[in-house]
Parts: C-alpha cells; sequence; structure tokens
C-alpha cells in the first residue's frame, strides 16, 4: 500500500459558525475521526485530535495561531492521538486516567488498528502493529455541566456515558452547534465496547433529545441539521422500544 507525505495527511475546511473541519482522509470513514477547531475570541477549541499518526501542530497551522484547549469528546485512539502536542488539555474526569495511561487495549486500537482500516498508509516509521497513542494527562478535568469559555463563545460540558463512561458532547445555546462525540453521527453507531454501557446510553439519547440543537458536528461523518439529530435520536429510540 502507498504511504502518504506528511504535508498531504490532513485535510481542512472552513465551515459556518468560525468551526473548521480537519479529518484524515486517507483513513477510511467508519474510522475516520473528525477533528473540529473552533475559533474564539481570547483562544480557540479543538475537539479531538486523530489518530496521531501525523503531527497536527507540524502540519496544520491553525491549531498554533492562538492559545488552544483540546477537548476529548471521550478517549479511543482515534481522537486522542494528537493530545499530548498541546499545552491544555480537557478531558471528561470519568475517562482521565486513560489520557493518562493509554494502551493499546483500553483506546481500543488493540481489536480497530490494522493496515485495512487505510486507503492509504501514514509516511514511515508508521506501523499498525506497533500503533500506540501517548501519554497526553489532562490540565483539567470536566464534568457535567462545566464550561469551556473561549471569550467571546461559552460551550457547556454535557456528559454522554454510554459509548464511553467519560463521553461529552459540547452545547452552544447561543448559535445551537453542538459537538455530539461518539454518542451520536450520522452513521452506524457503536454500542458494544469493552466500557459501553446499554443503561447509559439510553439515558444520554433521552437526554440529547432535549437539546434544541441547531447543527450538529459529531465524531465521525458527515454533519447534519437539528431536524435529522432529532430524527436519528427518534429513530433510535424507536429501535430500542422494539427489542425491550
Amino acid at each position: 500500500m502507498r504511504r502518504i507525505a506528511p504535508k498531504d495527511w490532513y485535510q481542512v475546511k472552513r465551515l459556518d459558525d468560525d468551526v473548521t473541519s480537519i479529518c484524515e482522509p486517507f483513513i477510511q470513514e467508519f474510522y475516520r475521526c473528525n477533528i473540529w477547531h473552533v475559533r474564539g475570541r481570547d483562544r480557540d477549541m479543538l475537539v479531538d485530535s486523530g489518530m496521531g499518526v501525523v503531527s497536527l501542530r507540524e502540519w496544520v497551522p491553525l491549531v498554533t495561531e492562538r492559545p488552544l484547549t483540546a477537548v476529548a469528546s471521550h478517549t479511543h485512539f482515534d481522537h486522542i492521538g494528537c493530545h499530548h502536542e498541546f499545552d491544555c488539555r480537557c478531558v471528561h474526569s470519568g475517562e482521565a486516567d486513560l489520557l493518562a495511561h493509554p494502551t493499546r487495549r483500553n483506546t481500543l486500537a488493540e481489536p480497530y488498528v490494522a493496515d485495512e482500516i487505510f486507503d492509504a498508509l501514514p509516511p514511515e516509521p508508521y506501523a499498525s502493529a506497533t500503533y500506540a497513542v501517548k501519554a497526553a494527562p489532562a490540565t483539567r478535568l470536566l464534568n457535567d455541566g462545566d464550561h469551556i469559555d473561549l471569550g467571546d463563545r461559552v460551550f457547556e460540558v454535557i456528559h454522554t456515558p454510554g459509548h464511553s463512561p467519560g463521553g461529552i458532547a459540547l452545547w452552544e445555546e447561543s448559535t445551537g452547534v453542538l459537538f455530539s462525540g461518539d454518542i451520536l453521527y450520522d452513521g452506524p453507531l457503536i454500542e458494544d465496547t469493552y466500557h459501553a454501557n446499554a443503561d447509559d446510553y439510553l439515558a444520554s439519547m433521552e437526554r440529547l433529545l432535549r437539546i434544541p440543537a441547531r447543527i450538529v458536528h459529531g465524531g465521525h461523518f458527515p454533519s447534519f441539521s437539528g431536524a435529522r439529530y432529532r430524527t436519528l435520536i427518534k429513530d433510535w429510540l424507536a429501535e430500542k422500544e422494539k427489542t425491550i
């Protein structure tokens, strides 16, 4: 399989609401984490940081332009790979230990990372068999109801356990922007990880349905409207009712 030069590894696209999408297009879509950059008046926010196989700080200048808070929606390998590159690192208290002490098993790299998840490989010396996330101890622990203040923008932390115990969404009430992480996106959801919890997942989805999101940026797959958001949740809940 061919290898990609570091300068070509990331794709950057400016969206509305001063949100920029950063992605790793050579990872197949199901495994490809969405990295979100949010511009604020006093500082910026990064929601998740990809696999870490190519440096974000070196190859995506946007993330070094201003002071930045790097937030982990949760601690699976595809979301925290470059967190160690940033001085300000936030994660929910329920997964702080994983961010500080990642292993191939507890980040889900062990079952998922193989050459087959790529359409083209990262630059050398990357090897799937030895891939591992670097430790990035949190500088701030987040809990439900906390806020991330960018000066002119404030995001509320919504604890959304289910996919993982410390999963979070980030909600900006003034704009209706929601970053939903992996609890909800417009694609096949993963509900059976080693630390997933079905009861928590149900409670998180019921809570999210009460949030009047206008636009949703998920952990995977394209962003979607508030109408689509409500349809996805209602369909998921209805399917669960059938199986009870």
